[in-house]
């Protein structure tokens, strides 16, 4: 059996975290997870993980900041990487994807259409 898919969750909140895990509990993936960027950043080039779900609002380095180090990276500059935010701006979502990420989901996320988004990724 192969090994389980590595996804990084980052969000300083213990609540958003919290829920992330319990959505994709039961689904054959290990779980990570950091609440900085500069954490996530540091964990994602010690794990590489397959995947990274990141907030934007986080203290010291946000996750446009996260997204851009992690892209310049040739170490971790292919992995996925999915925003997971409350700024639902035009301007947020094009910063967004500048950044570099493969993907934006807006707070309050829909369960069903994080797990399609992600399975997407990993099952590509």
């Amino acid at each position: 059996m192969a090994d389980p898919k590595k996804i990084l969750l980052v969000d300083d909140s213990a609540t958003i975290l919290m829920m992330e895990r319990a959505l994709l509990e039961g689904e054959p993936y290990a779980l990570l997870s950091a609440k900085s960027g500069q954490e996530a950043v540091a964990t994602a080039m010690a794990e590489r993980p397959n995947l990274i779900l990141m907030d934007v609002v986080m203290p010291g380095m946000d996750g446009f900041e996260a997204c851009r180090r992690l892209r310049a990276d040739a170490a971790t500059c292919e992995i996925p990487i999915i925003l997971v935010t409350t700024r639902s701006s035009p301007d947020h979502i094009e910063r967004g994807y500048e950044s570099g990420c493969n993907d934006y989901i807006i707070k309050p996320f829909d369960g069903v259409e994080l797990r399609a988004k992600i399975a997407s990724f990993l099952d590509a």
